[in-house]
Protein backbone atom coordinates (compact mmCIF):
# COMPACT_ATOMS: atom_id res chain seq x y z
CA UNK A 1 0.00 0.00 0.00
CA UNK A 2 3.26 2.58 0.06
CA UNK A 3 2.40 3.43 -3.28
CA UNK A 4 -0.94 5.68 -1.62
CA UNK A 5 1.92 7.85 0.28
CA UNK A 6 3.94 8.01 -3.14
CA UNK A 7 1.04 9.06 -5.30
CA UNK A 8 -0.88 11.46 -2.49
CA UNK A 9 1.82 12.21 -0.40
CA UNK A 10 -0.67 11.22 2.11
CA UNK A 11 -2.68 8.33 3.56
CA UNK A 12 -6.30 8.49 3.59
CA UNK A 13 -6.45 10.99 0.18
CA UNK A 14 -9.46 12.14 -1.50
CA UNK A 15 -9.68 11.85 -5.22
CA UNK A 16 -11.76 14.53 -6.38
CA UNK A 17 -13.78 14.34 -9.77
CA UNK A 18 -13.47 16.61 -13.10
CA UNK A 19 -16.54 16.28 -14.71
CA UNK A 20 -16.11 17.37 -18.33
CA UNK A 21 -19.44 18.69 -20.09
CA UNK A 22 -20.12 16.84 -22.85
CA UNK A 23 -18.04 16.61 -25.79
CA UNK A 24 -18.01 16.48 -29.52
CA UNK A 25 -20.15 13.54 -30.58
CA UNK A 26 -22.40 13.47 -26.91
CA UNK A 27 -26.26 14.27 -27.64
CA UNK A 28 -25.62 16.98 -24.71
CA UNK A 29 -22.95 18.82 -26.44
CA UNK A 30 -23.79 22.63 -26.54
CA UNK A 31 -22.04 23.60 -29.83
CA UNK A 32 -23.19 27.27 -28.77
CA UNK A 33 -20.20 26.94 -26.82
CA UNK A 34 -18.12 24.84 -28.11
CA UNK A 35 -14.82 23.14 -26.38
CA UNK A 36 -14.28 26.47 -25.13
CA UNK A 37 -16.78 26.93 -23.24
CA UNK A 38 -15.97 22.98 -21.75
CA UNK A 39 -12.29 23.85 -21.18
CA UNK A 40 -13.59 27.08 -18.82
CA UNK A 41 -15.96 25.04 -17.05
CA UNK A 42 -13.05 22.24 -16.24
CA UNK A 43 -10.67 24.76 -15.37
CA UNK A 44 -13.07 26.35 -13.35
CA UNK A 45 -13.98 23.02 -11.25
CA UNK A 46 -10.07 21.77 -11.55
CA UNK A 47 -9.35 25.22 -9.58
CA UNK A 48 -12.23 25.67 -6.58
CA UNK A 49 -11.54 21.77 -6.18
CA UNK A 50 -7.37 22.40 -5.41
CA UNK A 51 -7.72 25.40 -3.77
CA UNK A 52 -10.65 23.72 -1.39
CA UNK A 53 -7.65 21.00 -0.83
CA UNK A 54 -8.64 17.55 -2.71
CA UNK A 55 -5.35 15.30 -2.10
CA UNK A 56 -5.86 14.21 -6.18
CA UNK A 57 -8.43 15.35 -9.25
CA UNK A 58 -9.81 12.52 -11.63
CA UNK A 59 -10.85 13.87 -15.00
CA UNK A 60 -13.83 11.90 -16.55
CA UNK A 61 -16.16 12.43 -19.54
CA UNK A 62 -19.09 12.71 -16.55
CA UNK A 63 -21.41 14.01 -18.96
CA UNK A 64 -21.22 11.93 -21.77
CA UNK A 65 -25.01 9.88 -21.37
CA UNK A 66 -25.66 7.89 -21.84
CA UNK A 67 -22.18 6.12 -22.32
CA UNK A 68 -20.55 3.88 -23.99
CA UNK A 69 -18.74 1.13 -23.50
CA UNK A 70 -16.19 1.49 -26.64
CA UNK A 71 -15.85 5.42 -26.80
CA UNK A 72 -15.42 6.73 -30.15
CA UNK A 73 -12.12 8.66 -31.35
CA UNK A 74 -13.19 11.96 -30.71
CA UNK A 75 -14.21 11.63 -27.33
CA UNK A 76 -10.82 11.24 -26.03
CA UNK A 77 -9.46 13.85 -28.77
CA UNK A 78 -11.21 15.94 -26.57
CA UNK A 79 -10.68 14.51 -23.43
CA UNK A 80 -6.66 14.76 -24.55
CA UNK A 81 -7.51 18.96 -25.38
CA UNK A 82 -8.97 19.70 -22.21
CA UNK A 83 -6.34 17.94 -20.14
CA UNK A 84 -3.42 19.65 -21.99
CA UNK A 85 -5.09 23.11 -21.64
CA UNK A 86 -5.15 23.00 -18.16
CA UNK A 87 -1.76 21.10 -18.03
CA UNK A 88 -0.40 24.45 -16.14
CA UNK A 89 -2.88 24.90 -13.62
CA UNK A 90 -2.66 21.45 -12.40
CA UNK A 91 -1.19 21.31 -8.97
CA UNK A 92 -1.96 17.82 -7.72
CA UNK A 93 -1.62 14.24 -8.82
CA UNK A 94 -4.20 13.55 -11.62
CA UNK A 95 -5.52 10.56 -12.94
CA UNK A 96 -8.43 10.26 -16.05
CA UNK A 97 -12.02 7.58 -16.59
CA UNK A 98 -12.84 7.57 -20.04
CA UNK A 99 -16.29 5.80 -19.56
CA UNK A 100 -16.75 3.43 -20.00
CA UNK A 101 -13.76 2.09 -21.74
CA UNK A 102 -10.35 1.08 -19.96
CA UNK A 103 -8.62 0.68 -22.92
CA UNK A 104 -9.31 4.71 -24.20
CA UNK A 105 -8.98 5.61 -20.70
CA UNK A 106 -5.23 3.84 -20.59
CA UNK A 107 -4.44 5.62 -23.87
CA UNK A 108 -5.49 8.66 -22.22
CA UNK A 109 -3.50 8.52 -19.32
CA UNK A 110 -0.18 7.92 -21.16
CA UNK A 111 -1.07 10.78 -23.33
CA UNK A 112 -1.63 13.25 -20.81
CA UNK A 113 1.08 12.00 -18.15
CA UNK A 114 -2.02 10.66 -15.47
CA UNK A 115 -0.75 8.66 -12.86
CA UNK A 116 -3.62 6.27 -12.64
CA UNK A 117 -7.07 5.23 -14.34
CA UNK A 118 -10.53 4.36 -12.45
CA UNK A 119 -12.73 1.66 -14.88
CA UNK A 120 -14.59 -1.75 -15.10
CA UNK A 121 -11.66 -3.72 -15.95
CA UNK A 122 -13.17 -7.19 -14.87
CA UNK A 123 -16.63 -9.49 -15.46
CA UNK A 124 -19.94 -9.39 -17.59
CA UNK A 125 -22.98 -7.43 -16.67
CA UNK A 126 -26.74 -6.62 -17.47
CA UNK A 127 -26.84 -2.93 -17.69
CA UNK A 128 -28.71 0.41 -18.64
CA UNK A 129 -25.76 0.19 -21.48
CA UNK A 130 -27.18 -3.44 -22.55
CA UNK A 131 -24.96 -6.27 -22.31
CA UNK A 132 -21.79 -4.95 -20.34
CA UNK A 133 -18.65 -7.46 -21.39
CA UNK A 134 -14.97 -6.45 -20.29
CA UNK A 135 -11.70 -8.32 -21.04
CA UNK A 136 -9.27 -7.53 -18.62
CA UNK A 137 -6.27 -9.49 -20.12
CA UNK A 138 -6.58 -7.57 -22.89
CA UNK A 139 -6.35 -4.39 -21.07
CA UNK A 140 -3.70 -4.81 -18.96
CA UNK A 141 -1.47 -6.03 -22.17
CA UNK A 142 -2.32 -3.13 -23.89
CA UNK A 143 -0.99 -1.07 -20.54
CA UNK A 144 2.03 -3.30 -20.72
CA UNK A 145 2.11 -2.64 -24.88
CA UNK A 146 2.47 1.17 -23.67
CA UNK A 147 4.77 1.57 -21.65
CA UNK A 148 2.81 2.50 -18.58
CA UNK A 149 4.05 0.23 -15.94
CA UNK A 150 3.78 3.21 -13.67
CA UNK A 151 0.18 3.35 -14.30
CA UNK A 152 -2.03 3.04 -11.19
CA UNK A 153 -5.01 0.89 -11.84
CA UNK A 154 -7.99 1.24 -9.71
CA UNK A 155 -10.16 -1.49 -10.53
CA UNK A 156 -14.32 -0.64 -10.14
CA UNK A 157 -15.64 -3.93 -8.69
CA UNK A 158 -19.35 -2.24 -8.18
CA UNK A 159 -20.33 -1.49 -11.70
CA UNK A 160 -22.83 1.55 -11.78
CA UNK A 161 -26.46 1.03 -13.08
CA UNK A 162 -25.67 -2.75 -13.66
CA UNK A 163 -25.87 -6.51 -11.82
CA UNK A 164 -23.50 -9.34 -12.40
CA UNK A 165 -24.92 -12.04 -14.88
CA UNK A 166 -23.56 -14.48 -12.59
CA UNK A 167 -24.81 -13.98 -8.97
CA UNK A 168 -21.48 -13.33 -7.06
CA UNK A 169 -21.08 -12.36 -3.62
CA UNK A 170 -19.16 -9.34 -3.64
CA UNK A 171 -16.33 -10.92 -1.45
CA UNK A 172 -15.72 -13.42 -3.84
CA UNK A 173 -15.71 -11.12 -6.31
CA UNK A 174 -13.27 -9.05 -4.58
CA UNK A 175 -11.00 -12.05 -3.46
CA UNK A 176 -10.80 -13.63 -7.13
CA UNK A 177 -10.13 -9.95 -8.60
CA UNK A 178 -7.22 -9.39 -6.66
CA UNK A 179 -5.97 -13.04 -7.53
CA UNK A 180 -6.27 -12.98 -10.97
CA UNK A 181 -5.35 -9.39 -12.06
CA UNK A 182 -3.68 -7.32 -9.05
CA UNK A 183 -5.26 -4.55 -8.77
CA UNK A 184 -3.53 -1.54 -7.23
CA UNK A 185 -7.11 -0.41 -5.64
CA UNK A 186 -11.00 -2.24 -5.66
CA UNK A 187 -13.36 0.66 -5.70
CA UNK A 188 -16.73 0.19 -4.14
CA UNK A 189 -20.05 1.81 -5.29
CA UNK A 190 -23.38 2.80 -5.02
CA UNK A 191 -26.24 2.36 -7.58
CA UNK A 192 -25.10 5.59 -9.41
CA UNK A 193 -22.60 8.86 -8.92
CA UNK A 194 -23.80 10.43 -5.51
CA UNK A 195 -25.53 7.15 -4.32
CA UNK A 196 -23.90 6.34 -1.01
CA UNK A 197 -21.63 2.90 -0.72
CA UNK A 198 -23.22 0.75 1.57
CA UNK A 199 -20.81 0.64 4.05
CA UNK A 200 -21.37 -2.68 5.12
CA UNK A 201 -20.19 -3.72 1.86
CA UNK A 202 -17.24 -1.91 1.61
CA UNK A 203 -16.33 -3.44 5.79
CA UNK A 204 -16.71 -7.04 3.73
CA UNK A 205 -14.72 -6.30 0.51
CA UNK A 206 -11.60 -4.69 3.04
CA UNK A 207 -11.70 -7.75 5.25
CA UNK A 208 -11.56 -9.91 2.29
CA UNK A 209 -8.67 -8.13 1.01
CA UNK A 210 -6.90 -6.59 3.86
CA UNK A 211 -3.27 -5.97 1.97
CA UNK A 212 -5.29 -4.46 -1.28
CA UNK A 213 -6.23 -0.62 -1.12
CA UNK A 214 -9.97 0.04 -1.62
CA UNK A 215 -11.12 3.04 -2.13
CA UNK A 216 -15.10 4.22 -1.31
CA UNK A 217 -16.23 5.51 -4.56
CA UNK A 218 -19.75 7.57 -4.59
CA UNK A 219 -22.01 8.72 -2.25
CA UNK A 220 -19.34 10.48 0.23
CA UNK A 221 -20.78 13.45 2.18
CA UNK A 222 -19.41 15.52 4.98
CA UNK A 223 -21.80 13.85 7.01
CA UNK A 224 -20.68 10.40 5.94
CA UNK A 225 -17.08 11.00 5.13
CA UNK A 226 -15.77 9.61 8.62
CA UNK A 227 -17.80 6.36 8.96
CA UNK A 228 -15.98 5.10 5.37
CA UNK A 229 -12.95 6.28 5.80
CA UNK A 230 -13.16 4.33 8.84
CA UNK A 231 -13.05 1.18 6.49
CA UNK A 232 -11.78 2.58 3.51
CA UNK A 233 -8.33 3.78 2.75
CA UNK A 234 -9.28 6.76 0.62
CA UNK A 235 -12.47 7.97 -1.61
CA UNK A 236 -13.46 9.27 -4.61
CA UNK A 237 -15.87 11.71 -4.33
CA UNK A 238 -17.89 13.93 -6.94
CA UNK A 239 -21.19 14.87 -6.59
CA UNK A 240 -21.17 16.33 -2.87
CA UNK A 241 -18.40 19.05 -3.75
CA UNK A 242 -21.07 20.80 -6.28
CA UNK A 243 -23.20 23.52 -5.50
CA UNK A 244 -26.28 22.17 -3.46
CA UNK A 245 -24.74 18.39 -3.61
CA UNK A 246 -26.42 18.26 -7.24
CA UNK A 247 -24.66 16.10 -9.88
CA UNK A 248 -25.50 18.57 -12.81
CA UNK A 249 -24.02 21.45 -11.01
CA UNK A 250 -20.30 22.99 -10.90
CA UNK A 251 -18.05 22.77 -7.78
CA UNK A 252 -18.28 24.56 -4.99
CA UNK A 253 -15.20 25.32 -3.11
CA UNK A 254 -16.56 26.31 0.13
CA UNK A 255 -18.31 22.99 0.32
CA UNK A 256 -14.99 21.32 -1.18
CA UNK A 257 -13.63 23.20 2.11
CA UNK A 258 -15.90 22.45 4.27
CA UNK A 259 -15.05 18.04 3.56
CA UNK A 260 -11.70 18.53 3.61
CA UNK A 261 -11.64 19.94 7.03
CA UNK A 262 -13.34 17.02 8.19
CA UNK A 263 -11.32 15.04 6.31
CA UNK A 264 -7.94 16.22 7.95
CA UNK A 265 -9.44 15.93 10.95
CA UNK A 266 -10.24 12.20 10.52
CA UNK A 267 -6.70 11.66 9.88
CA UNK A 268 -5.58 13.55 12.81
Amino acid sequence: MEWIKDTFGTHKPIIAMCHFRALPGDPYFESEGGMERVVELARQDLNGLQDGGVDAVMFSNEFSLPYLTKVRPETVASMARIIGELKSDIKIPYGVNVLWDPIASIDLAVATGAKFIREIMTGVYASDFGLWNTNVGETIRHKTELGAKDLKMLFNIVPEASKYLADRDIVDIAKSTVFNNRPDALCVSGLTAGAETDSAVLSRVKKAVPETVVFCNTGCTVDTIERQLSIADGAVVGTTFKIDGKFDNLVDQKRVQAFMDKVKSVRA
